[in-house]
């Protein structure tokens, strides 16, 4: 049976009393939470604090090697003009202890030290990557560095842009994000004919580890029939100028392997991560925060729903909030619970596959099948970022 609050749906405009929401954060849980506040009332002034000037499509960005990427980026400032918002753009930051204080204040210190006042606060800033062994490397990139600059100008920038040089690139996690960049940029290479051969250095046993083992089968044979190197069980230690050092991660043993460039992505740091009750409301103690939410990656969501670091799970989390806002505000006062589920996940694999299950992890697809639910999945969000909700709770 349904839960009777989780199914009620909101009406298409509420009548809640007039407030001030301020979102710190323009990412997938960000927007989501935005997108869903205007959508169902117009008496709500929307604030967002974001340092940059536009919204990312994360999971997307290593399309930039056959895909301008401008085309994955959207500007706050048409956000703002498309959902009747604003948009500071500064910094912000906050600890556990900060938020009781900004709770009972009900305002937050802005960088040029202005006092924001606020009736509902949302966080969803994230969570940062891991970075293990960076700071003694060099000739080393993140997903950052993507995030600013198209993938073929950083590797043209790094390894030069003639083809009679051969050079080695190492790739670290096979993680979604490191597969992804590992067989577009393999692709990347076959299409423009460079000397350039790839490696993969992996600290489990098998890629994709994290989901059923026949997904990691079928990436190591497309590994295998494009010739890339692959070291599992293996810590990444430093780039050098020209090699790679890596660390077995049980005997200790270490070597080091030709490479010309490392690229880094080991994954998200999921340690200190703000936790929740059932609806999203931020957590000091066993005392909930009612006036602050949370959502995104920076989330803990003390309930059955997924908290997994994915866009799909920040969507959610971004619209429940949205919607719990209004419904607190409201004269109703009652709040749905989170209990999304998450119902797939698809890792890209290049311009025509892709590996992924949808339904249950059992129920694996490939090929033309994944990628069409990629596609798919992609145009439903950006329809909410255009005014157009398709998501169902």
């Amino acid at each position: 049976m349904m839960n009777p609050i989780a199914s009620c749906p909101m009406p298409v405009k509420t009548k809640a009393k007039k407030c001030r929401v301020v979102v710190v954060g323009g990412g997938y849980a960000g927007l989501a939470a935005l997108v869903t506040l205007r959508g169902l009332s117009d008496a709500v002034e929307i604030i967002l604090i974001d340092p940059n000037s536009d919204h990312i499509k994360m999971t997307q960005v290593h399309e930039s090697f056959r895909k301008p990427l401008e085309g994955l980026k959207l500007p706050f400032q048409l956000i703002e003009k498309r959902f009747d918002i604003q948009h500071i753009k500064t910094d912000l930051s906050f600890t556990e202890a900060d938020l009781v204080s900004i709770h009972k204040d009900r305002k937050i210190r802005l960088g040029n030290g202005c006092d924001l006042t606020f009736d509902y606060l949302i966080l969803s800033v994230g969570t940062g990557f891991r970075t293990v062994g960076l700071e003694n490397s060099v000739k080393t990139l993140t997903l950052s560095d993507f995030v600013k600059t198209p993938g073929p100008e950083l590797l043209s920038r790094h390894l030069g842009k003639t083809k009679s040089k051969a050079s080695q690139i190492s790739i670290v996690g096979s993680g979604a994000t490191g597969i992804q960049f590992l067989f577009e940029i393999a692709h990347y290479i076959s299409d423009h004919h460079l000397p350039w051969t790839l490696r993969l250095i992996d600290s489990g046993t098998h890629p994709l580890h994290q989901f059923e083992p026949s997904l990691g089968r079928y990436v190591l044979s497309k590994m295998d029939e494009l010739g890339i190197a692959y070291h599992p069980e293996h810590y990444f230690l430093k780039q050098g100028d020209s090699e790679v050092v890596i660390e077995h991660r049980d005997t200790y043993e270490r070597q080091s392997l030709p490479s010309d460039l490392t690229l880094y992505f080991s994954g998200k740091n999921s340690r200190s991560r703000l936790k929740t009750n059932w609806f999203g409301q931020v957590k000091s103690g066993h005392k909930s925060l009612s006036r602050i939410f949370s959502a995104g990656d920076c989330s803990l969501f003390r309930s059955p729903g997924s908290n997994s670091l994915s866009a799909q799970s920040a969507v959610r989390k971004g619209r429940l909030i949205g919607q719990n806002i209004l419904r607190q505000n409201s004269v109703f006062g009652f709040k749905s619970p989170y209990l999304h589920r998450d119902l797939g996940y698809i890792i890209s694999m290049g311009p025509q596959d892709a590996i992924g299950w949808v339904g249950t992890q059992k129920n694996i697809i490939a090929g033309s099948p994944a990628l069409t639910v990629k596609n798919v999945v992609e145009s439903q969000y950006d329809l909410l970022l255009a005014g157009t909700n398709t998501f169902a709770l």
